[in-house]
Parts: structure tokens; sequence; C-alpha cells
């Protein structure tokens, strides 16, 4: 694996899905496995009971410099400035939303939350740690 950081200046062009949370793993940030009662990470072997799990952010974008196009994850909580709110508190924000709805999906996020993220992201300029 390259480990040559740097920073890239682009443009978003897209946001690529529209699952903006992910529960977390605690000890390693893995996405962990959920049922109706438990979690679990894969990864390290953190077990616990599902309502206690954390989320995290997790923002999928195309982004574009002057030459190319990349996709990219932006993750954590350098994205709580642009939502207002932690990703524990925006899943549950989500959750309460459909149910109240009747939403079977519950992966995804409500279409407006998908729009409002849109307007906020695409055709901007950001600077990218990467």
């Amino acid at each position: 694996m390259n480990s040559v950081r740097g920073l890239l200046a682009a443009s978003v062009i897209s946001i690529q899905n529209s699952c903006f949370t992910y529960p977390a793993c605690q000890k390693c940030f893995s996405r962990l496995i959920l049922d109706s009662r438990r979690f679990n990470c894969l990864k390290c072997g953190c077990t616990g009971e599902a309502k206690d799990a954390s989320y995290r952010y997790r923002l999928s974008l195309k982004i574009a410099d002057t030459n190319d196009l990349f996709d990219i994850t932006v993750f954590g909580s350098c994205l709580d400035t642009f939502f207002g709110v932690t990703a524990e508190n925006l899943q549950r924000y989500i959750q309460d939303f459909n149910q109240l709805s009747g939403e079977t999906c519950t992966d995804a996020s409500p279409g407006m939350l998908v729009q409002a993220v849109e307007a906020c992201f695409i055709g901007k300029r950001f600077i990218f740690g990467v």
C-alpha cells in the first residue's frame, strides 16, 4: 500500500449512495454486523447488544480535480459540522422518521435528507486529505 499522503483540492460531482452512517466498532471503526438483538465486529471480535451500537459518518463521493475523477469516502466526526449533529443522533432521527413513515428500507436515508446532502456538497470545492 502506498503510504504517501497529500492534499487534493477537488469539486464534488455526485453522492455515491444514500447511506450516510454505519454501525461502527468503537475499537477498530469497522462496520458492525447487526441482528435484532446483538452486534458483532468481524475484524476485532467486539460484541454487544444491538441497542448499544454506535454510528459513524461515511460519505461516499465522486470528485474531480482539473485532470481526473476520483471515488473517495469521507469518514468520521469531520462531517458533524456539515450535518449539524453527530452520526449517532442522525441515525436516531432517520430510524424515528422511517418508523413513523412505515419505511421498510432501514439502510437508506429519507429522500429529503439525500437532497439536502446533494445541495450541500455537489458542485462545491473542498480540500481532501488523501
